[in-house]
């Protein structure tokens, strides 16, 4: 039989530059694979990342944080990328916010020592990974609670263990998700935290207010939140010092910051947003927050730019069937669809000297699993094999969908390669 080239070694260089599927990157082989967008040598459609946007957006979120003296826990889940949770943390982020045990147990594996879970912990198997991962001294764990069940699940759990679990009491608002929704909920939720001394420790105040559409009904929940946090630290109700209060997803951060940094509830406090879309921003639902932010904020306003879209997708046109439609080869198993569809930004010929920018009534009108429908005018200059760059909404939902995403410098060349660990 005749030797194909996965016989004979050929696609080696590839395997070392990705690493195994059971295995992280070594610096080694993740630092310099030095192959070009442009010169054909990644495989499309591929997810990439600009270093240049991303170096961007971790000084501006910093920079903006600092003006409010607040700290910064970005949310995980949007990358679940430790190579990128070290980037945060050296940026001065106070810790990593994740949303479940198992996307902790992955954090702390790569070297992540203060977690923020802005959920609740249920079930025997996930509090066991949290018990575990807290027989290391230097490993600070955080989660959320919202009901006396919960509160007595938990603290029968962990006094079982000998160890002591830090809970923050998490407020809701009536048609939102979890969070008690009024002072008789809480007041059950304190009452059962009371039966557990020794395995539960009330840490701080948490809040989503991303479940609210209106600015002033956020700022209404805000000053709740600020007001049940003062409230509880003159009742000597917390176990840790500074106490926590949280809020602050990608949307409103800039409301959350205004409304909890002129807080003052008599004792340290540790005021903590969790925004994660920051670090690669898109061009959807997130450029239309900070559009909102750069015009309304005055900190934000004194900055040199906004955030920039640091992640696009990369994709071959493979067929024109029709004089108005292009068939891409990127569907719904590669980029986010949910928050709208992938945006055309570049396109570039194998061969020419630089990506120009793609018509801008270029559209993507539906997506297959591995097949985008892209509508074009009749006699536009498109071919097939061409290669079209994507901008998109919602980097969530398409971080999730790869595991190796190429870093790119402004030449467009791989000087690093992010794993993911979804």
């Amino acid at each position: 039989m005749r030797e194909t080239k996965y016989q004979t070694g050929m696609i080696d260089p590839l395997n070392k530059a990705l690493g195994r599927l059971d295995a992280p990157l070594t610096p080694a082989e993740a630092g310099q694979p030095g192959w070009h967008l442009l010169r054909e040598e990644l495989s499309l459609p591929a997810a990439v990342l600009y270093e240049d946007k991303l170096v961007h957006n971790l000084q501006w979120m910093r920079k903006f944080m600092g003006a409010y003296g607040v700290q910064l826990a970005p949310h995980g889940k949007t990358t679940m990328a430790p190579k990128l949770f070290a980037r945060q943390l050296a940026e001065g982020a106070w810790g990593i916010t994740l949303a479940t045990a198992q996307q902790t147990a992955a954090a702390a594996a790569h070297g992540v020592k203060r977690v923020l879970m802005a959920n609740q912990l249920v079930g025997r198997r996930n509090m066991e990974i949290v018990a575990d991962l807290l027989r290391d001294p230097g490993f600070e764990f955080f989660t959320l609670v919202d009901s006396a069940a919960l509160v007595d699940q938990l603290g029968a759990y962990f006094q079982a263990r000998g160890q002591t679990l830090q809970v923050l009491l998490e407020l809701g608002v009536e048609g939102g998700r979890t969070g008690v929704r009024d002072a008789a909920q809480q007041a059950e939720v304190l009452q059962a935290l009371s039966r557990w001394p020794d395995a539960l420790s009330l840490a701080g105040v948490e809040v989503y207010e991303g479940v609210l559409q209106q600015e002033a009904d956020i700022r209404r929940f805000l000053q709740r939140t600020v007001a049940v946090t003062r409230e509880l630290a003159a009742a000597g109700r917390f176990g840790r010092s500074p106490v926590v209060m949280s809020g602050a997803g990608s949307a409103w951060y800039d409301v959350v910051a205004e409304e909890f940094a002129r807080t003052d509830i008599g004792a340290p406090i540790d005021i903590v947003l969790r925004p994660g879309c920051y670090l690669t921003h898109d061009v959807g639902v997130y450029r239309a927050a900070q559009e909102r932010i750069l015009a309304s904020n005055p900190v934000a306003q004194k900055m040199r730019e906004g955030l920039l879209p640091a992640l696009q997708l990369w994709a071959y046109v493979q067929s024109i069937p029709e004089p108005r439609r292009a068939i891409i080869g990127m569907g719904k198993r590669d980029a986010a669809f949910d928050a709208g569809m992938p945006i055309p930004a570049q396109i570039y010929r194998p061969g020419a000297a630089a990506p120009v920018a793609a018509p801008a009534e270029w559209k993507v009108t539906g997506m297959m699993d591995q097949h985008a429908y892209l509508e074009i005018a009749a006699g536009d200059d498109i071919r097939v094999g061409d290669m079209i760059a994507f901008d998109i909404s919602h980097p969530c939902l398409t971080f999730d969908k790869w595991r190796h995403i190429p870093v790119l410098d402004g030449q467009l060349r791989v000087i690093d390669i992010v794993q993911t660990f979804f």
